[in-house]
């Protein structure tokens, strides 16, 4: 699907207006993601919106490529599609609920629409368990088949596995990671292995940032991946760029804002080049998680940038992958 919201997110500066209107489409997404188990009415969302209720189901739809409805729909879909797979023993009907779902047989008739089968048979096949006990295989299966889950190579959107040469972390750990505050620019649409698009959108954060005195020696820039690339499609995936803020910081225009929430996360110390992400994500998810007595929740991971590869004399990239974690 060409969506014209994909279109207008660039590397390219916005006018104002365009801006503002890219910064309320995106706080509401932002909510949506936040409250996805609620009910989400068209007036709860043009609220967050400011924008009328009689226009915004249209302003939305003409902006995001999709109706209002169907988009949060695909979301809770695709969220119910990925916890069926981490949470092998989570009952079905527990998922459906906590995805949004009224009940678990209007969610069991969607899923079957969207995947071709059923939320079981899904969870089956995407562990590769069909003809055997899943006890045996509890614990690496759900971890090892969403290694990718928050990198893709941008050939395909196939669901399939793929040999990634792994790279070695330099340090590995969990750690308490206190809420942060941060201030983005969003892309949606493919992004892996495209050097020039995150260049531009850490570009257009900084022409925004350093003018109001925000990139002092204390920020930090992140990389945050909303969504399972294996399972939504490359054209919708959702990607921001973010620098930590004091929370009196105002966002304007394109520049959105939200928090970070705090808790205990995973975090792998790489120093890669620019072509070596995914075996680090590999390494991360196949090689230290297992080992670590700890499993991922349900929250967005992300990247902590930690130099300017431009100054690196290799051109490397030293970042931090933080994945967020429960006992497992």
């Amino acid at each position: 699907m060409n969506s014209p919201y994909k279109n207008r997110l660039p590397v390219r500066e916005m006018s104002p207006s365009r801006a503002e209107y890219t910064a309320r489409i995106n706080r509401v997404l932002d909510y949506i993601d936040a409250h996805l188990s609620e009910s989400l009415t068209l007036e709860r969302l043009a609220a967050v919106a400011h924008f009328s209720p009689y226009h915004f189901h249209r302003l939305f739809a003409a902006l995001v490529g999709e109706r209002l409805f169907g988009y949060i729909q695909r979301i809770r879909l695709e969220r119910a599609a990925s916890w069926l797979v981490g949470h092998p023993y989570r009952p079905v009907t527990e998922i459906a609920l906590d995805s949004g779902f009224g009940s678990s047989a209007a969610f069991a008739r969607a899923f079957k629409e969207t995947f071709a089968c059923t939320a079981s048979e899904w969870r089956r096949r995407k562990l590769g368990n069909v003809d055997s006990n899943m006890d045996q295989t509890e614990g690496n299966t759900g971890i090892e088949l969403t290694v990718d889950n928050f990198y893709f190579d941008g050939e395909s959107n196939i669901h399939q596995r793929r040999n990634i040469m792994k790279v070695k972390a330099i340090e590995f750990g969990v750690r308490s990671i206190e809420a942060m505050e941060v201030v983005y620019v969003r892309h949606i649409g493919p992004y892996a292995g495209d050097g020039d698009l995150f260049k531009g959108l850490f570009g257009r954060l900084a022409r925004w940032a350093g003018p109001r005195g925000l990139m002092g020696p204390d920020a930090r820039w992140l990389t945050i991946y909303h969504d399972d690339p294996h399972i939504t499609d490359e054209n919708s995936l959702r990607i921001s760029v973010c620098l930590t803020v004091a929370p009196e910081t105002r966002a304007e225009g394109e520049i959105g804002r939200m928090t970070i929430r705090g808790g205990q996360y995973a975090v792998g110390r790489f120093e890669i080049a620019t072509d070596k992400f995914a075996g680090a994500w590999q390494a991360m998810c196949a090689d230290y998680l297992p080992e670590s007595g700890w499993q991922p929740s349900d929250q967005p991971p992300f990247e902590i940038c930690l130099n300017d590869p431009e100054k690196h004399p290799e051109h490397k990239h030293l970042i931090e992958i933080c994945v967020p974690v429960k006992p497992l």
